[in-house]
């Protein structure tokens, strides 16, 4: 890229910084030091706000660079995360927000210890809870690293780590210093920003090809150099049986994962009523709904006006089209209108990972202090000092993320994001759904289904074309690959279930009948809600 791109992109990305810290400046001066205000921001935040804060939270750079990447590169294979990303939602809504804002105060732990014995069960929910943080977290930097290799013309690997370093630099100052209130206004400032990018890339795109999609999808499956393959099932997932396993694993992953993912749950405790939460959900379905359909119309658009060469040999795993598009549909790489776009969308692209990892970031800082810490210690902190420990933990998991990060650089954001949600889907989802539902279920059976899921799901990913045997793996020399599957969400999940079940039979405590009616009552009426 020329040093217009770089300079007018880092100079837009600088201002949104600036307004990010000056947010988080200003809220730290009005905080009051308590865990209602350091984990939920007071629990002040209206429906629409929190609608707005659910989807920047939700809408990552692996929707925004990795799905519209996975789209250009293997078209109709490639949507399958945007029908799974979005169907999610429906067991949020229906499952799962107003019975956890009702059962909980600021973690998934919460939820499951107002049955149980409180402590197994707030350590087993806490480290699984931090597993899918990381994870989740990794994928980000990635997608930051992404961005400034394609800034600089790929180049500069001591760029692309110090983009990483100070991602996360900025996400444990956003979280140390403005706890949920200040992330809330960073998501909500995202969201609008990004919504309104999509939306002019979007419109770009449809005005190039006349407002005819169809143009637009046979020009995309020309350029593939797939033909009809291109907009049929199987160029990614279709090779052989393998293959269209790992299809159904990644979308039992995809659907199951956002109702267990930490940052997405805490969201509902931000607001004053069950009732405000289910109005957040309904709000941010509108607004993820839009941003998908969008997303498909750029992935085929990247195809189309890119190419999937172009978009490979920038990045290969397709983390760099929607910036290549961007710079197409201004006028090319010497426009000013080529220039001004691309640099936007750079900007807006930074905006989505900083806002993003700041959520994620406060979640497992608060499973570490609320659930770890508390859990062991003898005696239980105070609330003041259960904060100063969330606020350590935030940079704790910020270097551990920013390490990993760096380590899987070569690898789709979009991927990397559903091995998160498999993990998600396979520990947190049984526990979640037993101990809502379940009269019988025990304390064994708790501790059972979150490590029943989170192992195998950790112990399969290791073993699995991830990490070795391919030159596409982690580590490429070495080959301890057994495991076929890239995603380990079709075994995992049922086997999370089954250990939760399993634990619970086999337990000689019988289970706490009357705690279960009291939880179902507080989780239907909100009666002695927080």
């Amino acid at each position: 890229m020329t040093g217009h791109h770089q300079a007018l992109a880092l100079v837009l990305f600088s201002v949104f910084v600036a307004i990010t810290l000056a947010i988080t400046t200003w809220v730290s001066r009005h905080r009051h030091g308590s865990a209602e205000e350091f984990y939920a921001g007071g629990r002040l935040f209206s429906p629409m706000e929190n609608g707005f804060a659910i989807a920047g939270d939700y809408m990552s750079a692996a929707s925004f660079l990795g799905v519209t990447g996975l789209i250009a590169l293997f078209g109709y294979d490639g949507m399958l995360y945007v029908v799974g990303f979005l169907v999610a939602w429906l067991v949020v809504l229906f499952f799962v927000a107003e019975l956890v804002r009702n059962c909980g105060r600021f973690t998934l732990a919460d939820v499951i210890a107002a049955r149980m014995r409180a402590r197994p069960v707030r350590i087993a929910a806490g480290m699984s809870s931090v597993t899918v943080s990381v994870l989740y977290l990794v994928a980000q930097m990635v997608g930051a690293g992404s961005l400034v290799a394609l800034l600089f013309g790929g180049t500069s690997t001591a760029a692309r780590a110090w983009t990483v370093i100070a991602v996360g630099a900025l996400m444990v100052i956003y979280v140390s210093l403005g706890g949920m209130r200040a992330t809330t206004w960073i998501q909500i400032v995202k969201a609008v920003l990004l919504l309104g990018g999509t939306i002019a890339l979007t419109a770009l795109v449809l005005v190039r090809f006349h407002g005819d999609f169809d143009t637009l999808l046979r020009t995309a499956a020309e350029r593939s150099g797939h033909g009809e393959a291109f907009l049929a099932p199987g160029l990614k997932y279709g090779g052989n049986w393998t293959a269209r396993i790992d299809f159904i694993s990644l979308g039992l992953a995809l659907v199951l994962g956002t109702a267990g993912l930490p940052h997405i749950l805490s969201r509902f405790y931000t607001v004053p009523t069950a009732r405000a939460a289910r109005r957040s959900v309904v709000w941010s379905v509108g607004l993820i709904g839009g941003f998908y359909l969008m997303t498909i119309v750029l992935g085929f658009g990247a195809a189309a006006v890119v190419g999937p060469n172009a978009v490979r040999e920038s990045n290969a795993a397709g983390n760099t089209a929607v910036p290549l598009l961007a710079l197409k549909l201004g006028g090319g790489a010497n426009s000013t209108g080529g220039t001004v776009l691309f640099a936007v969308v750079a900007a807006i692209a930074f905006a989505t990972i900083l806002a993003v990892v700041a959520g994620i970031t406060l979640a497992s800082s608060a499973s570490v202090a609320h659930d770890l810490y508390a859990s062991l210690r003898r005696r239980r902190s105070r609330q003041r000092s259960e904060v100063a420990v969330a606020r350590a933990a935030a940079v704790g998991i910020g270097g551990l993320a920013i390490a990993l990060g760096l380590l899987a650089r070569d690898l789709n954001v979009a991927f990397l994001v559903g091995l998160a949600f498999a993990v998600s889907a396979s520990a947190n989802l049984p526990v979640l759904m037993y101990a809502l539902f379940w009269r019988s279920f025990t304390n064994r059976g708790a501790v059972w289904a979150v490590y029943g899921g989170l192992m195998p799901a950790l112990a399969l990913v290791v073993l699995s074309p991830v990490v070795s045997g391919s030159p596409e793996s982690l580590f490429p020399s070495v080959d301890f690959q057994y495991f076929p599957l890239q995603n380990p969400g079709i075994v995992s999940i049922p086997l999370g279930f089954l250990a939760g079940w399993l634990g619970t039979v086999t337990s000689a405590e019988p289970a706490d009948e009357a705690k279960h009616a009291e939880t179902e009552v507080r989780s239907l009426t909100g009666a002695g809600a927080v």
